[in-house]
C-alpha cells in the first residue's frame, strides 16, 4: 500500500526535484532518493567561499575585528524525552534500524490525523518557565509549508505567531579561564514542533535512503535575542542550556545523538554602527567548541570581506561548518540560499485544536520545578567556594545531587568540593564512570572526611580508603577496623619509633644538625613508613623536630 502512494516521480532535466521510491526490504521500508547528473553536476560547479588560514592572513585577521562588532543569534533544537512522539504513540530510540518505528501519521498518509502528547505541552511550559518568560495561555499550531525528502507530509506541523513561550532570558556564568563574569541572554521565543525524518546518503553519492524513525519526534526550539558578541558567550549559553534541560528533565541533550542542536546566526558591523549586517546562518555543529570555532572562523570570513570591499559578498545564506584534521581545512561553505518567512506559506493546523493553558496547570509545573543551575551556583557561592568549585559542581546535575547530600551528613562544603572534584573526579575519568555508577555513598563520603578531621586515621589513609569505597562500597568504619587504620595519637609510641629511626640513621643525622635541614622530610617519611601510615602527622613532626635538635 504505502509503495503505492509514495509513487516513483519521472525526472526531467529542467526538474529540481529527485526521483523518489520507497521499497520494502526485510519488513523495514526504504525511502530511496535518486539525484540526477544534471543536478549533481551543478552542486559539483557551485562555488565555496574559503577563507585563506595562512599565517600571515591570520596575524592580519587578528588586528582587523577591533573595528568591527559581531551579532550572534541561536536557534536551538531539544528533543524531548517522551515516551512517544509528538502526534502518534510511535516510540524513539536512537540508533533503531531505519524506519522500524512509523506509522500512518509518521509517514504522512492521506487519511491519518495527529493527536498531541500532552507531555510536549508540559514540558514546553517547564522550560518556557525556567527560562523566565511569558506564557502564552492559548496558543496553536501552524503548518510551515516546505519540500524536501524526510518530510513525508509536505509540511511540518510547527508554531508561528504564537508560540507557548515569548520574551525571557538565560544567565549564563563565563568561566574564569574565558574571563569570567556574569551575562544574562534574551530568549525571542520557545514554540513546539515535530522533527523531520534523516537522510542517509550513499558513498558514491548517486542516491539517499530516508530513514522516518525520527520523523514526529517532539522538539522545543529556543530562539535567543542577538546577545552574543563571540564564539566563547555563544558556545557558553548553549551549554548552559543544555545543563537547564537535564536539569528539568525534558530532554537528555545529548548533542552527538541529535538531542540538541544548534544553529547560530552571525552578521557584523562597523563599531557604532546600529544597522545590523547581513545574517549567515550556520549549521553542522555536534560540539559547543565547533560552535566557537565556527563563529569565530565566520568573523574572520566577513571581516575580511568588508576590509577588501566585497561586502557584497556577504548573502544571507546557510552555511556548513566543515572541521578537518588540519587548520587548512576547518571552513565554512555554502550550503543554500536562506529562506524568509514568506516562503514557508505559514498557515494554522486545521488538525490540530488550541492549546489552552489553566492557571492551576501552570501553578502545578512551577511547583514541581527543581533548583536550577543558575540558583545553585549561587548558593554555592555564599557558602564562600570559588568560582572554579562552582561552576564544576553545578555543572551536572548528578554531581550537584551528591554534593548536596554530603553537606545534608554535616561534611564541610569546601572540603567536600575538594574531594570530589580532586581524587573523586579522576577515579570516575579514569574508570569511565559517573558519579551515580561509583559504589562510594555521599554518607561515607561525610563519615571519611568526619574520621580524618577528627583525628581517627589521617589524610594518607583517608585517600586509600576513599579509593576502596569507590571501587569495592562498604563502611569507613568498617575498613578502618578491618585493616588496622587508626591513627597512632600516643606520643610516647611515636616517640619510641622516632628514636628508632634517628638510632638507625646516624649520618643523615649529622648532616641535619650541620645545617641540611631539609632532611627532616626524609626522618619523617621513615617513621611513617615504620608506623604503616598511621602516625599523626603533627605529633610526629613536633617530636621529631625536639630529638634533631637535642644536643644529647
Amino acid at each position: 500500500m504505502a509503495s503505492a502512494i509514495f509513487r516513483s516521480f519521472q525526472v526531467h532535466p529542467f526538474l529540481l526535484y529527485p526521483s523518489t521510491l520507497l521499497r520494502r526490504r526485510n519488513g523495514v521500508y526504504h525511502l530511496t532518493t535518486k539525484a540526477t547528473q544534471s543536478q549533481t553536476d551543478t552542486q559539483q560547479r557551485q562555488p565555496q567561499t574559503k577563507v585563506s588560514t595562512s599565517s600571515t592572513q591570520s596575524k592580519k585577521l587578528d588586528k582587523i575585528p577591533k573595528n568591527y562588532e559581531a551579532i550572534i543569534g541561536i536557534e536551538t533544537h531539544v528533543q524531548l524525552s517522551t515516551q512517544t512522539k509528538a502526534f502518534c504513540g510511535c516510540p524513539y530510540h536512537y540508533g533503531s534500524p531505519p524506519n522500524s518505528s512509523i506509522c500512518p501519521i509518521c509517514m504522512g498518509l492521506p487519511g491519518a490525523l495527529p493527536v498531541l502528547n500532552s507531555k510536549v505541552i508540559e514540558f514546553a511550559v517547564k522550560l518556557g518557565l525556567a527560562l523566565n518568560c511569558n506564557l502564552a495561555f492559548n496558543s496553536k499550531f501552524d503548518r510551515k509549508q516546505y519540500f524536501y525528502p524526510d518530510l513525508p507530509k509536505g509540511y511540518q506541523i510547527s508554531q508561528f505567531d504564537v508560540p507557548i513561550a515569548s520574551a525571557g532570558f538565560l544567565d549564563v556564568d563565563i568561566p574564569v579561564e574565558f574571563g569570567g563574569g556574569h551575562k544574562r541572554f534574551g530568549i525571542t521565543r520557545v514554540h513546539m514542533e515535530e522533527d523531520a525524518g534523516k537522510l542517509l546518503h550513499a558513498e558514491n553519492g548517486n542516491y539517499s535512503q530516508v530513514d522516518l524513525n525520527r520523523a514526529g519526534v517532539p522538539l522545543l526550539e529556543i530562539v535567543s535575542e542577538p546577545d552574543m558578541r563571540n564564539g566563547i558567550e555563544a558556545a557558553e549559553y548553549a551549554a548552559e542550556l543544555q545543563r537547564l534541560v537535564r536539569y528539568l528533565g525534558v530532554s537528555n541533550g545529548n548533542m552527538q545523538e541529535g538531542s540538541l542542536r544548534c544553529d547560530v546566526n552571525v552578521s557584523i558591523r562597523p563599531i557604532g554602527q546600529s544597522k545590523f549586517g547581513t545574517k549567515v546562518e550556520i549549521k553542522n555543529l555536534n560540539s559547543f567548541s565547533s560552535v566557537s570555532r565556527a563563529i569565530d572562523f565566520e568573523i574572520s570570513r566577513q571581516v575580511q570581506l568588508h576590509s577588501q570591499g566585497q561586502e557584497d559578498q556577504i548573502v544571507q545564506e546557510t552555511r556548513l561548518w566543515e572541521e578537518g584534521s588540519q587548520a587548512s581545512a576547518i571552513i565554512t561553505i555554502t550550503m543554500r540560499k536562506k529562506e524568509g518567512l514568506a516562503d514557508y506559506r505559514y498557515f494554522p493546523e486545521p488538525d490540530l485544536p488550541a492549546v489552552i493553558l489553566s492557571q492551576e496547570y501552570v501553578d502545578d509545573i512551577i511547583e514541581s520545578l527543581p533548583e536550577l543551575p543558575e540558583i545553585k551556583r549561587r548558593r554555592y557561592e555564599q557558602m564562600g567556594l570559588s568560582m572554579q568549585d562552582v561552576l564544576f559542581l553545578a555543572n551536572d546535575k548528578n554531581v550537584a545531587e551528591f554534593f548536596d547530600a554530603t553537606l545534608a551528613k554535616g561534611a564541610d562544603p569546601k572540603l567536600v568540593a575538594n574531594w570530589i572534584m580532586s581524587d573523586i573526579a579522576a577515579f570516575m575519568k579514569n574508570e569511565k564512570l559517573t558519579i551515580n555508577e561509583i559504589k562510594l555513598t555521599p554518607e561515607e563520603l561525610s563519615e571519611l572526611i568526619a574520621s580524618i578531621k577528627g583525628g581517627t586515621i589521617s589524610g594518607k589513609i583517608g585517600k586509600e580508603v576513599l579509593f576502596e569505597l569507590l571501587a569495592k562500597g562498604g563502611t569507613v568504619k568498617d575498613l578502618i577496623e578491618k585493616k588496622d587504620l587508626v591513627q597512632i595519637v600516643d606520643p610516647n609510641e611515636i616517640e619510641k619509633m622516632v628514636e628508632k629511626v634517628i638510632a638507625e640513621n646516624p649520618k643523615q643525622v649529622e648532616q641535619y644538625r650541620g645545617g641540611k635541614t631539609k632532611l627532616q622530610g626524609f626522618f619523617a617519611g621513615q617513621v611513617m613508613k615504620l608506623s604503616k601510615g598511621k602516625a599523626n602527622p603533627g605529633l610526629l613532626n613536633r617530636i621529631l623536630l625536639e630529638k634533631l635538635n637535642s644536643k644529647s
